[in-house]
């Protein structure tokens, strides 16, 4: 191998390891950086106030109360469109067998 070629392995080699120094002594770099910040301190606490939470609670049980009604309502109107319909339904039934048997003489 001819020294000329032997020069340029030399030096692609000395450009390899000094990218790979680059990239460890970043990495080392980032690793101290985080290891140096120190948590953030935890927010304050705020103290109980019974009269916000009773205040929430009765509004809610207020609200759960007209909810309930008006759902109960709801059921109890479709229960009656059901049986409306079930009850016409019979009677047209019942009609048109006796319309037939009146237009045959019957």
């Amino acid at each position: 191998m001819s020294d000329i070629e032997k020069a340029a392995r030399d030096a692609v080699d000395a450009a390899d390891n000094t990218e790979l120094v680059r990239t460890i002594a970043a990495i080392l770099a980032v690793q101290k950086a985080t290891e140096d910040q120190t948590p953030a301190p935890a927010p304050a606490r705020q103290e109980f106030d019974a009269k916000k939470w009773l205040t929430i609670g009765g509004l809610v049980v207020a609200g759960g109360g007209v909810v309930c009604f008006l759902a109960l309502a709801a059921a109890v109107l479709a229960v009656a469109v059901a049986i409306g319909g079930t009850c016409a339904t019979a009677c047209l039934l019942v009609l048109r067998s006796m319309w037939r048997d009146f237009a045959k003489g019957r």
